[in-house]
């Protein structure tokens, strides 16, 4: 029986050049051979749907189970960017940053559980982590994305949850000149929420793509420019204590509230540049740089309002008591001061990444690859509080009367007031509540053992910053077999060197002019600062005085002061990772029958050695003072990681694949770091016998492990569709947990004292390799085009998906444990109609409720629990290649909605769903663009 291959038509079409460009096109083979003299209609699918059928190919001919999105051309993938249209791949979902898909599960992992790759090749992290945020990565230069669910030896990266492998055009493959320009235009359905924010915006490609030297040199060049707004209105509570009625019955109160509007815009430039280099069919060079320039600026207007955990009263006789939810739904505080902000955030990255790759045919059997890289990346956050109010510190300035009712579902509530916060001569700069308890700054203005002790922090920034290095090396080869099971095998060599770093700082703000006791008064906003006012109507507080944060501190209104002086939480979150991985890998790659049925795939073994060290602090608090005193940590492990994929040909439709592997995620950097608070007792050991005391992070941790096994039937009924039905099911081992665990302290002297004691061993608490517990589910998905019911349908078309997922996860003591990123159920649909040149299409992704990590206070990385979502998009379009109008031949125009539904996102307190923590309104975005070749 002969093997299942591609049609003689793809293989054509692949052997001229087209590579992953294949416009498929089949026609009848039992007809053409019925009648050869009768020609044979080729019908060229292109747009979406020939997006729809190139990555129904790369699933359909890859030896491993992967989902695939391609882009007909440069500039055109389906999504206006990756992370959402990777989220609607079955078994994948998207968590939003500030309104953006960003963070992407698989199989219900969070981001850090898989490996992000760029053209096959390890990515370096704006985040704390190692989880990728998508939205640095333009989608205008990308020409796809495969996702890898299960590995094979020679993949060069690892990934409990998978792989996803961004990949950049081949110019030699694509085998024509390409001069393109795209444009798009871009508008929030929110007119502008901060007077000096944008409602609009503006994206620009231009793209250029030849061949030179008798096609034996190509080129591929890209340039993108963005500025997309994004506007926001959000509900955030401060906690929900209990507070006792005049029945003696006690519910849960709002604590206190900051909501505030947001205006955001991120600014990206990238540019791409590939050069390929083929002088014989015998050997293959390729060069791929990319730069991108990524800024990201928030304006952040809102008032806190303490509620139950503020200096106003409460009377009992005001509380409005629903039984049924356990929630005082409304409630009136007298005597109260709020803090009105004015807050400018500013997230710059940049990131660079070369890429140099030779392929050598040594002979018709033997083939050798050499691949280097080095991947940069350095992000800088200013993230600027600004306080005013009606008087410095809790009991100077006119205190207000402010009541509250709870929305619907408690996901906001409407104030009452009496105070206008709009007036510049009421709301004044400086700090209207006690919030600088800090010794260093007290000291610093003479206020301890005064009234205004507590008082000078006038506002605050954030300052953290991120650099992350990777350099990576490989060596491989690979010898074709002609035999009747293995059709050749693959070995290798890699070599990975990381760097991450980061350094967190925070500063306390105070007027320049404050001193006590001559000048402890509020400033003004002086008028060149002045912008206005911010509607927070959306809560009821009407509009707020708007002023030029970042201006005023530029311009020398504040000083400064470091936290760090007397808060050990910034060295907990400054440090150094270093990772040194050494792979080599071997692989057979199959080629056989079973029976009649044949079967193709791999098999192999992935060697991996780790050496790591972290570089931090060991820290402790002397007379009010942090004293901290250096740490370098070092661990080495080693993983043997086999795994196998079967492919069963069950005939030229019809495909059932296996595979089974064993897989690891590395540990989390932030957690695996040597920065600790450390104390010494000479006097007397611990339980344990270790003079040393220790908490924060663990260098020594391990990856998690996972044994997984796959199990999917897939039919491809036609060139345009195909049905999956996938179980999969993982055991892990070795997860993360809270614990304690033995840390070797040599070398690392007292900071109470200065001297290295001559005992080193040391209790650590914090995270431990340990317990587990086994994750598994299913996935279904479809691929549909209507004309296979009517050929007046010819045109239309769904994809669909369904994935389910379950687990069983304790930790060490035997508690139950949620992974972070999983939803148990995920869904994606996409309906489209494309012919004639007009395209229509509308997509939907859902998730069900999941934990996921967001940015807490001094960007320090928090989980809490989200709320599920649902999310609509919708594009026009029009190809003006086939209307016959003369000089519009090569342009495409294009029209997209997107959050139609303008879902929120929701965090909670806890898993009580009316203790909501955050609900963000982003509304809608729409863009209209177009694309034009010359």
């Amino acid at each position: 029986m002969s093997m299942f291959k591609p049609s003689m038509l793809t293989l054509a079409l692949l052997s001229a050049g087209l590579g992953s460009q294949v416009a498929y096109a089949q026609g009848n083979e039992a007809q053409a051979q019925a009648d050869e003299q009768q020609d044979v209609e080729v019908i060229e699918v292109r747009g979406f749907r020939r997006s729809v059928v190139e990555s129904i190919n790369t699933k359909r001919f890859a030896t491993e189970v992967v989902e695939s999105v391609s882009a007909e051309d440069i500039g055109k993938l389906p999504d206006s960017s990756i992370a959402e249209s990777i989220a609607r791949l079955p078994g994948l979902t998207a968590q939003r940053l500030d309104g953006r898909a960003s963070r992407v599960s698989v199989r219900g992992f969070s981001e850090n559980e898989s490996a992000t790759t760029f053209n096959g090749r390890e990515q370096v992290s704006i985040s704390d982590n190692r989880g990728v945020e998508f939205d640095l990565y333009p989608s205008e230069i990308m020409s796809g994305v495969t996702v890898y669910k299960t590995p094979s030896a020679s993949l060069d990266a690892e990934g409990i949850a998978g792989v996803i492998d961004m990949q950049t055009v081949r110019p030699l493959s694509k085998g024509e000149q390409v001069i393109q320009f795209n444009g798009q235009l871009e508008q929030t359905s929110f007119d502008k929420l901060n007077p000096d924010g944008d409602d609009k915006g503006f994206r620009g490609t231009v793209s250029y793509i030849d061949q030179f030297a008798d096609d034996t040199f190509g080129v591929a060049f890209a340039y993108t420019t963005m500025s997309s707004p994004n506007q926001e209105k959000r509900w955030n509570s401060w906690g929900y204590p209990e507070f006792t009625t005049d029945s003696g019955d006690t519910y849960s109160i709002l604590g206190g509230a900051k909501p505030f509007v947001r205006s955001s815009t991120l600014e990206r430039d990238s540019a791409m540049l590939v050069l390929e280099y083929a002088p014989s069919s015998d050997l293959s060079m390729t060069f791929d740089a990319l730069y991108v320039d990524f800024t990201d600026e928030k304006i952040l207007r809102g008032i806190e309002v303490p509620f139950a955990w503020g200096q106003g009263s409460i009377s009992p006789e005001s509380a409005t008591v629903d039984a049924d939810s356990g929630f005082i739904t409304s409630a009136l505080t007298e005597g109260q001061r709020v803090v009105v902000r004015n807050d400018f955030e500013e997230r710059k990255a940049d990131l660079s990444q070369f890429g140099f790759n030779v392929e050598y045919l040594l002979s018709n059997d033997w083939e050798l690859e050499f691949d280097a890289s080095r991947s940069e990346v350095e992000r800088q956050v200013w993230s600027i509080e600004s306080y005013s109010g009606t008087g410095r510190g809790d009991n100077n300035g006119i205190s207000d009367n402010i009541g509250y009712a709870f929305d619907d579902g408690n996901t906001g509530a409407q104030f009452s007031h009496q105070l206008d916060y709009s007036d510049f001569n009421l709301i004044q700069l400086g700090g209207p509540l006690s919030w600088g308890s800090s010794a260093a700054l007290n000291n610093q203005y003479g206020l301890t053992g005064t009234p205004y002790e507590n008082t000078a922090q006038d506002g605050f920034i954030n300052a953290p910053e991120v650099e992350d290095e990777l350099t990576t090396l490989k060596l491989a080869a690979s010898k074709a077999m002609d035999n009747a099971y293995i059709s050749g095998v693959e070995f290798g060599v890699s070599y990975r060197d990381r760097e991450k770093t980061k350094v967190s700082e925070g500063y306390f703000m105070t007027l320049a002019d404050f001193s006590y006791p001559e000048n402890v008064g509020m400033l003004e906003v002086p008028e060149q600062y002045r912008l206005g006012s911010a509607d927070l109507s959306f809560i009821g507080m009407g509009p707020m005085v708007a002023y030029d944060t970042r201006a005023l501190v530029d311009d020398g209104y504040y000083n400064l002061l470091r936290e760090s002086l007397t808060d050990s939480k910034h060295l907990t979150r400054s440090w150094t990772v270093q990772e040194e991985v050494t792979a080599a890998f071997v692989q057979a790659n199959i080629n056989a029958e079973l029976g009649d049925i044949p079967v193709t795939g791999n098999v192999g073994v992935r060697y991996v050695y780790t050496k790591q060290s972290s570089q931090g602090n060991a820290f402790n608090v002397v007379d009010g003072l942090v004293v901290a005193e250096p740490t370098d940590i070092s661990h080495d492990y080693s993983n043997l990681l086999p795994s196998l994929n079967l492919n069963f040909a069950l005939d030229e439709q019809q495909t059932l694949r296996f595979g089974a592997a064993k897989t690891i995620s590395r540990a989390r950097l932030d957690e695996m770091n040597a920065s600790i608070s450390a104390s010494y007792n000479a006097q007397q050991p611990d339980e344990n016998g270790n003079y040393w005391s220790v908490s924060g992070g663990n260098p020594e941790l391990e990856p998690k492990e996972a044994t997984g096994f796959d199990l999917s039937y897939e039919n491809y009924f036609s060139e345009e569709g195909y049905f999956s039905a996938a179980v999969f099911y993982k055991d892990l081992n070795q997860w993360i947990f809270d614990g304690n665990y033995e840390i070797d302290m040599s070398g690392v002297a007292d900071p109470a004292t200065g001297e290295i004691p001559p005992n080193s061993t040391g209790t650590g608490s914090g995270k431990i390799n340990g317990g587990g517990g086994d994750l598994w589910g299913y996935e279904l998905s479809v691929a549909l085009p209507f004309n296979l019911f009517a050929d007046e349908l010819e045109g239309f078309g769904l994809l669909a998906s369904h994935t389910g997922v379950e687990q069983d996860m304790e930790d060490p003591n035997g508690n139950d444990y949620e992974l972070p990123g999983l939803s148990d159920s995920i869904q994606s649909l996409t309906l489209y109609y494309e012919r004639y040149g007009f395209t229509a299409r509308t997509s939907m992704r859902k998730r069900s409720d999941f934990k996921g990590d967001i940015y807490g206070v001094g960007f320090s990385t928090d989980q809490v629990d989200i709320q599920g979502e649902t999310i609509w998009d919708a594009q026009l379009g029009y190809d003006f290649a086939d209307s016959g109008i003369q000089g519009l031949e090569s342009l495409e125009i294009t029209f997209q909605v997107q959050n139609i539904t303008e879902e929120p996102f929701i965090s909670l307190q806890g898993d009580n769903a009316l203790q909501v923590r955050d609900y963000q309104d982003y509304g809608r975005t729409y863009l209209l663009g177009f694309k034009y070749e010359l």
